[in-house]
């Protein structure tokens, strides 16, 4: 059923208790998600977004008793992407002649989706839609996060309907931000950030300064994904401003994978280096292949410096490690450094193997790496310890 946001807006969505991946098996939703949809009521009503494809049946079921679905004047598309357009064609199926606004990137993207013509009506940056009182103003977001995403403004009410910026993967019944856990809140904006916009930082900086600059009054933000921003709305847009400068923490993280655990004595010991030249940092230790990805990946992301380390195997690195330096690899990070190590038995490529990603990465090396023979005794721990010292004092 709906729930009313204001007195003329209802959020008609779906809440995901529970979705654990995303973008396929892509991306961890630990806290399920929601497929936020806004239905705007004026003299004129309009439908911001859908749902997911498989919610379509209960979707357009909750959308009737809310309101006849002939009495929709117009359909919003503020983004393509299946958890927000999937319940379109059949909503399409009941109204065919309704128009859908969205921009001209989205009118592609949704013929290349659902091979559908229908009501097109392409708009930009500036244009409006008068529902009466009050008017939508379309603002293009290309590439928040793909090209086709827009953002739309309601007057009157002051609310923006940010789609995929400023949301979480976050289900909760409470649906406003001064209603749930802060940190939990924070964290999952944060991974949501880290995970998926970070290769578009730069642009999000420019679109956010933008929005900034026009001077809106901003009363909420209302995302497609998770929590409502009431309260001190902007405090998500300082947020990702200070999230897409190249963001960092007092922190180091420290990835390993290991066969027979010669590789994880490395990675402890190197943290015990680090600690004991600066207790301050926070140094956070993950088995790639026992960790979640993406909370990984956000840790990396708040990091100043990323050490990686893997055993040699068929003169290569462990799975796990290789598909974690893939991902870093395609978050385009800013600012960070890193360093290799890693235990072999006879050929001893990895650390080489690892050193190259990382650059590749854009990630400025500490050192040339460590590398040590067999199992560590306590000399060769020594050893780590000492890298360790000396990646702290590098920090320093």
């Amino acid at each position: 059923m709906g729930f009313c946001i204001n007195d003329n807006v209802t959020w008609v969505g779906k809440i995901d208790w529970e979705l654990r991946t995303f973008h396929g098996e892509e991306l961890s939703t630990h806290r399920g998600s929601s497929y936020n949809s806004y239905l705007v009521r004026d003299e004129k009503t309009v439908l911001l977004d859908t749902v997911w494809q498989p919610f379509t049946e209960e979707f357009i079921r909750n959308l009737r008793k809310e309101i006849p679905l002939e009495d929709i004047d117009y359909i919003v598309m503020n983004h393509v992407e299946g958890d927000h357009s999937g319940a379109l064609p059949a909503l399409m199926k009941e109204i065919p002649q309704t128009p859908i606004y969205c921009t001209a990137n989205a009118v592609k993207e949704l013929k290349g989706h659902y091979h559908e013509d229908w009501n097109f009506v392409p708009v930009k940056t500036g244009d409006r839609l008068s529902l009466g009182k009050k008017e939508l103003v379309f603002i293009e977001a290309r590439m928040l996060h793909w090209p086709d995403t827009m953002f739309s403004y309601l007057t009157e009410d002051a609310i923006l309907f940010s789609n995929d910026a400023f949301g979480q993967h976050f289900a909760s019944e409470l649906m406003f931000n001064d209603k749930v856990d802060q940190a939990a809140l924070y964290a999952e904006a944060l991974k949501y950030y880290a995970n998926i916009l970070t290769p578009f930082s730069k642009l999000v900086e420019n679109k956010v300064n933008e929005v900034v600059k026009l001077g809106l009054p901003l009363n909420m933000i209302c995302p497609s994904h998770g929590i409502i921003w009431r309260d001190n709305p902007l405090q998500i847009v300082h947020k990702y401003l200070e999230w897409a400068q190249n963001y960092q923490e007092n922190q180091i993280t420290i990835i390993y994978d290991t066969m027979w655990n010669s590789t994880r004595k490395m990675a402890e010991a190197i943290a015990a280096g680090i600690q004991k030249v600066n207790s301050d940092i926070t140094v956070k230790l993950f088995n790639s292949a026992r960790s979640d990805k993406n909370d990984i990946l956000s840790e990396v992301f708040k990091s100043r410096a990323v050490l990686v380390g893997s055993p040699t195997i068929n003169k290569g690195v462990l799975f796990s490690v290789a598909g974690i330096l893939e991902m870093i690899k395609g978050l385009g990070l800013k600012n960070k450094k890193g360093a290799a190590f890693g235990s072999y038995g006879w050929s001893g490529e990895a650390v080489k193997l690892i050193n190259g990603e990382l650059e590749k990465a854009g990630i400025a090396l500490l050192s040339d790496g460590l590398r040590i023979t067999w199992v560590p005794d306590e000399a060769v721990l020594e050893d780590c310890r000492a890298f360790g010292r000396k990646i702290a004092e590098e920090l320093a």
